[in-house]
């Protein structure tokens, strides 16, 4: 099965002329490490190998954005498989598209020296034919991020078969959660500072960028992975388009005991809240005994003013 990624080349694309010119895919961490042999085949293992040493680096100070920065490289050196598809941005509103095509190798002094070879296609992606939800989750933050959600749609895209996506009121069972499904989470991250949430957490950022969106666990993406003001706690936010079941809060709690064992620093708490646009007596029960979970709920208003 053929999977999708984004790849970032450098911010803006910048490195993207010389890796389609030579063929070849890469990051930047730990760039005097000849990593060969070294990828374990699971990435939490190299995440507990290699954070000690960029943090060492002083290339992340903390252990998130060090966690992240394996996670990636892993991703890229170990995680891609032969036949997967990357897309690529140039930074000038086009993609490249490309297929693996063999294993990990260093290219030292240079720079994103983790590499896998890759075979680029000829034609570029214009970001004007994707649709709006793809166009705003390959904008994403970090070097790698999959996109085996729109697989479907990059597949049409790449035939050259790009129908125009209509949807009627009767396709959905509810128009406002359709639309809450590809929106809630984008809406927000940007609006995250006029929220409750924001008055004492704030995104994680690594360099200037939000990078604790859709961050990568071993057991799966969290929706949203925070820190205190005081930088006292980390705060996991599981988002849920709908009704919310009792089964989420075994999920955040996964997500949590990862955060907690792998993230936290010491004396660091971890806290969850799932927002949702509203619960049931199931998951009232659940989060008695769940005080480091709260539940939040979303309200939607639409008001029409005669001008």
């Amino acid at each position: 099965m053929t999977r999708y990624y984004r790849v970032s080349l450098g911010k803006g694309g910048v490195y993207a002329p010389d890796a389609v010119a030579q063929g070849w895919v890469g990051t930047g961490w730990m760039a005097d490490l000849d990593l060969t042999g070294k990828f374990p085949a699971v990435w939490k293992e190299f995440n507990r190998d290699y954070i000690p040493v960029i943090m060492a680096s002083g290339e992340s100070t903390n252990k998130i954005g060090a966690g992240l920065a394996c996670g990636m490289t892993w991703t890229v050196a170990e995680g891609l498989s032969e036949g997967d598809v990357v897309l690529s941005s140039n930074g000038k509103g086009y993609f490249h598209v490309g297929k693996i095509t063999g294993a990990y190798f260093y290219a030292p002094g240079e720079k994103l020296p983790h590499r896998r070879p890759i075979v680029w296609f000829p034609e570029l992606i214009d970001k004007k034919a994707m649709s709006e939800e793809l166009t705003r989750s390959i904008g994403g933050l970090g070097t790698v991020q999959s996109l085996d959600g729109f697989a479907a749609e990059i597949e049409r895209i790449l035939l050259g078969n790009v129908p125009e996506i209509v949807v009627n009121e009767q396709d959905v069972e509810n128009p406002v959660s359709f639309v809450l499904e590809k929106h809630l989470e984008d809406f927000l991250v940007s609006n995250w500072e006029r929220t409750e949430l924001g008055k004492n957490f704030d995104i994680y950022e690594e360099d200037g960028e939000k990078v604790g969106r859709q961050f990568l666990s071993d057991t799966g993406p969290l929706d949203i992975l925070a820190v205190s003001k005081d930088r006292k706690s980390l705060l996991v936010v599981e988002l849920k388009r709908g009704r919310v079941s009792d089964v989420v809060v075994g999920q955040i709690q996964r997500y949590m005991g990862y955060v907690k064992e792998e993230l936290c620093e010491p004396g660091q708490e971890v806290r969850g809240i799932i927002i949702g646009l509203d619960d049931d007596k199931k998951i009232q029960r659940a989060l008695v005994v769940a005080p480091q979970i709260d539940f939040y709920r979303y309200e939607v208003s639409f008001k029409l003013t005669k001008g």
